[in-house]
């Protein structure tokens, strides 16, 4: 019987690096890190001083201003601002896309007229006369039926309601000129007397200078007063004319780093109801100058 041939077995080894386990260590590294660096900031925020404390908490709770443009304004009015901002001030949007809003704006720095319209019409529609934005320029006229008893300076009990509209206007205001007339009528007032109607007058321009003054936010603004009686005329009805306060906010020449303000401007006409609120915006958008053109203010009466 033949020999069997012998069997040859070969046998590698190969030494191979252990896995990566799903690279779940990874995860575990990132949540370390994101703790060490909230870690950190804590204890730097707990150092820091009550204003920084209150700005960083303002941070994180206001919105943006491009958010409260939108929420308060609408889309097309916040595109028509955006269109407006970055025409004049490109620098300023990228800003505005992180800087908390400020509690109280400054409509005179707004850009668009439209915004300050819309918001005139808003907050004033039922209390003033007439009420304009042009250029440089916000102008609210208030009929004194409005805010005082007839012929005297006692205020009516919606007084207080129209100061805090009108405080949204002024308040937060920066670099600006604001000129408050009071004028009284001679026959509106006891025996017609042209003595007691200019006391009425500064009395009730008094009352008003006060209250915008107390919420002033900024020290470039100055106030400026007049208070005047005139003879009178008879309205249709027969009643005496009717005499107003009178608020014009300007803004000043220079603002308070040297540079020049910048004035209102618009873009918007009717819109085609056949299109959007987007596409309304693009064509008004597309068929505008390049610049828009800043209306001239009315020349000032003060």
């Amino acid at each position: 019987m033949a020999d069997k041939e012998p069997m040859i077995v070969i046998k590698k080894i190969t030494n191979a690096a252990a896995g990566g386990h799903g690279g779940s260590w990874k995860v575990a590294f990132a949540d370390f890190m994101t703790a060490m660096m909230a870690f950190f900031l804590l204890m730097w925020l707990l150092n820091q001083t009550p204003d920084v404390k209150k700005n960083v908490s303002d941070y994180f709770s206001t919105p943006s201003v491009i958010e409260y443009n939108f929420s308060n304004f609408g889309v097309e009015l916040t595109l028509e601002k955006l269109f407006l901002d970055l025409v004049n001030e490109p620098l300023k949007v990228l800003q505005d896309f992180m800087q908390p809003v400020d509690y109280t704006p400054n409509f005179l720095q707004m850009g668009s007229k439209n915004i300050v319209m819309s918001v005139l019409s808003e907050e004033m529609g039922d209390y003033a006369s007439d009420y304009q934005a042009n250029g440089d320029t916000i102008e609210i006229k208030f009929p004194e039926g409005k805010l005082f008893e007839d012929g005297s300076a006692n205020p009516k009990g919606q007084f207080p309601t129209i100061m805090d509209r009108l405080s949204k206007f002024t308040a937060g205001l920066e670099d600006a000129d604001v000129f408050v007339d009071s004028r009284v009528y001679t026959n509106s007032v006891k025996g017609q007397s042209e003595t007691v109607a200019e006391k009425v007058a500064e009395k009730r321009l008094d009352m008003v200078l006060a209250q915008m003054n107390a919420k002033l936010e900024h020290q470039s603004v100055d106030l400026h007063q007049k208070a005047e009686a005139k003879p009178g005329t008879r309205r249709s009805d027969g009643r005496p004319e009717e005499g107003f306060i009178r608020v014009t906010i300007k803004q000043k020449e220079l603002r308070t780093d040297g540079s020049k303000p910048r004035k209102l401007g618009a873009i918007m006409g009717k819109d085609d109801e056949s299109m959007d609120v987007y596409n309304n915006f693009v064509n008004k958008m597309t068929t505008s100058k390049k610049k828009p053109a800043e209306g001239k203010p009315e020349s000032n009466r003060h």
